[in-house]
């Protein structure tokens, strides 16, 4: 027994080891193809891909030891066995990728039968090992671009296609460099997306995501929501490092969710309004994850720009979790109340944050002197590097530095693999044809109007994006959605943030609800009530993405006109008020349905294009809120005579 476990643990350390050396070697990789020198693209993608199904069996294999603890040795040799084979089948697939595009380099060569069985081996892997690391959904997603592929000419209508034998699914999906496996959005994801990854964890290591969160409360320290509407704060600064909306809430929720519920607010209340406001962590400038650096690539915008449109309609949102608090704080009844001692800045703390703010200055600085996206992102890593020694604790355990270095490169491991399931549905898409396909459907289900294409877009988003990380699923939509909304005259930059916005929802849209479910133990509440919490709370994420559809001067780099822009902002703003108050039935004072309902419909109306309409609308809102703050000051003064 005592042999059978030393054996045990000397597989899991070994595993580990294997582990941390393919993150090491990923980083490295992605460190050099950002800002020292090209790698061959071939050679690249053979080796990012080859290195995370390294890490990607040896994450999973010590997961589930650990899950396991008390499986039977037979099934712990089955497990190692299995793993074993799969990493096999999946080194014996990337060579052959690399063996076939060297040769296709070199002379005229055709995909084979005999290459078509690595192939369709390299799928078989990376489409278990996705569904070890992100689930079923995005499992399916993957099956579903294999299987049609193979058996989709048997389908009816519009699903119908020629034909597909095993050969050419192969070279659709593993040997064609531009869709597939081993294509474009692989490419984007090496050689770009993989820095800033890395980039956001080690800012999170390093102490800036702490110190964050102590400005946070001090800038917050005024307001009634206090750590409610510090929690929005921190987490919209965390989630533009981190990019992932549970790491968010894991980040800055753990300490903020208490305070929250230690303020007055439900558990509910307090689990909703985290899980919302690190959803928007990807949607806030100037990192803004994984999907943003993507979206530059493939709209061809440039990832300064879309950080530019991003920024106004991120700001309308975070605004509207603070109407939201506002809204909420005044109905329970909370009050402002005095800073804790252990909130206020250190000395320590303002050394800190140069943590935060010279990285990001770097970016931004980079950006703005013509260097590309992975550029930047390399010399924010360097100079990130070279500060961490001011901080106590990174001095004190210099070792923390490395760990969060390999985090970030285990990440980015688990992210590509994730790719590698959308990749096959892009070549699947693109080899069939089936997503302009679909494209004239909506197109007929909609006909000319601008508003029910939207509509439609929007519920397939949130369908298509459920129970998915933000990168997915904006992938997903955008190849099924794009084509349609863009046919109706909408600028690609437009559709792209639109079905990025929806991307990032589909995290707080209930059954599924991700963001809410990871808050919801924290703080002790109801999970599917959390779900439907802060659905309410970020309620304006569904609208704001068809006001910069209808208004695109919001987005600044296209189409801008002060004027207009100036006026659409205030009216925006208004709207979000009297929404957020009318869901909440609140104001200054408990509100009455026939003021709920106008608010709703004078809301709605702020955004209409006709002056005849959000006009009349504009006076009705301020009507509204006069005559909240006139019954609220005749309350209080019967209350005080009474």
């Amino acid at each position: 027994m005592n042999k059978e476990k030393t054996n045990a643990a000397t597989t899991l350390t070994f595993a580990m080891v294997v582990c941390g050396v393919a993150s090491l070697l990923l980083g490295i990789i992605a460190l050099y193809s950002s800002g020292i020198g090209l790698i061959d693209p071939k050679v690249h993608r053979a080796a990012g891909f080859a290195l995370a199904l390294l890490v990607g069996i040896t994450v999973t294999h010590t997961k589930a030891r650990e899950l396991n603890t008390g499986a039977s040795p037979l099934r712990r040799k089955l497990q190692l066995a299995v793993n074993l084979l799969l990493l096999v089948a999946g080194l014996w697939s990337i060579w052959s990728f690399y063996f076939v595009q060297n040769e296709m380099e070199t002379a005229l060569y055709d995909v084979s039968t005999r290459d078509a069985w690595p192939a369709l081996a390299g799928l078989v892997v990376f489409l278990e090992l996705c569904r070890r690391l992100w689930g079923w959904g995005l499992f399916a997603v993957g099956v579903f671009g294999v299987f049609y592929l193979l058996i989709g000419q048997n389908l009816p209508g519009i699903l119908a296609h020629s034909g597909f034998s095993l050969t050419e699914v192969a070279e659709a999906l593993w040997y064609n460099t531009n869709k597939g496996v081993f294509g474009s959005i692989t490419n984007i994801v090496l050689s770009t997306v993989f820095i800033f990854i890395i980039f956001g964890v080690l800012l999170e290591g390093t102490g800036a995501g702490d110190t964050l969160l102590k400005f946070a409360f001090l800038v917050t320290r005024r307001t009634r929501g206090g750590p409610a509407h510090a929690a929005i704060l921190a987490s919209s600064m965390f989630g533009t490092m981190s990019g992932s909306t549970v790491a968010n809430i894991v980040g800055t929720g753990t300490f903020t969710i208490p305070m929250i519920k230690k303020r007055g607010f439900s558990p509910t209340f307090a689990a909703g309004i985290e899980a919302t406001a690190s959803s928007g962590g990807q949607i806030m400038p100037p990192i803004m994850g994984a999907a943003a650096l993507v979206m530059a690539d493939l709209t061809g915008v440039g990832y300064l720009n879309v950080i530019v449109a991003a920024l106004i309609p991120a700001l309308f949102y975070y605004f509207s979790l603070f109407a939201a608090v506002t809204v909420e704080s005044r109905r329970q009844g909370v009050e402002v109340q005095p800073l804790g001692i252990d909130d206020k800045i250190t000395r320590v703390d303002l050394i800190n944050s140069i943590l935060f703010i010279g990285p990001i200055a770097v970016v931004i600085a980079s950006l703005l002197a013509g260097l590309s996206t992975s550029a930047a992102g390399f010399y924010a890593v360097v100079v990130l590097l070279g500060l961490c020694v001011i901080n106590p604790e990174v001095r004190q355990d210099p070792l923390r530095v490395g760990r969060s270095f390999l985090k970030g490169a285990e990440s980015g491991a688990k992210l590509l693999i994730a790719i590698a399931a959308i990749s096959i549905l892009v070549g699947s898409l693109d080899s069939t044809g089936l997503g302009l396909k679909l494209a004239d459907v909506i197109g007929q289900i909609r006909g000319e109007s601008l508003f029910s294409a939207l509509l439609v877009a929007m519920v397939g988003a949130l369908i298509l994006g459920m129970g998915m990380p933000t990168l997915p699923a904006y992938l997903i939509i955008i190849l099924v959605m794009g084509p349609a909304i863009q046919a109706l005259g909408v600028s690609m930059l437009t559709a792209h943030m639109f079905v990025f916005y929806y991307g990032v929802a589909s995290s707080l849209t209930p059954p599924v609800a991700i963001a809410a479910y990871a808050a919801a133990p924290i703080a002790g509440a109801n999970p599917l009530m959390t779900a439907f919490m802060s659905f309410r709370l970020g309620m304006a994420k569904f609208i704001i993405p068809f006001v910069f559809a209808f208004y695109p001067t919001i987005l600044i780099v296209e189409e801008f006109n002060l004027l207009a822009f100036v006026w659409i902002v205030i009216r925006t703003c208004f709207c979000i008020w009297l929404f957020s108050s009318a869901l909440s039935m609140f104001d200054r004072r408990r509100l009455t349905i026939s003021e709920v309902v106008l608010r709703f419909v004078a809301a709605f109306s702020l955004l209409a294009l006709s002056p005849l309409v959000h006009l009349p609308a504009l006076v009705v809102g301020v009507l509204l809120i006069a005559y909240d703050k006139h019954s609220f000051s005749k309350l209080k003064t019967e209350a005080v005579n009474g």
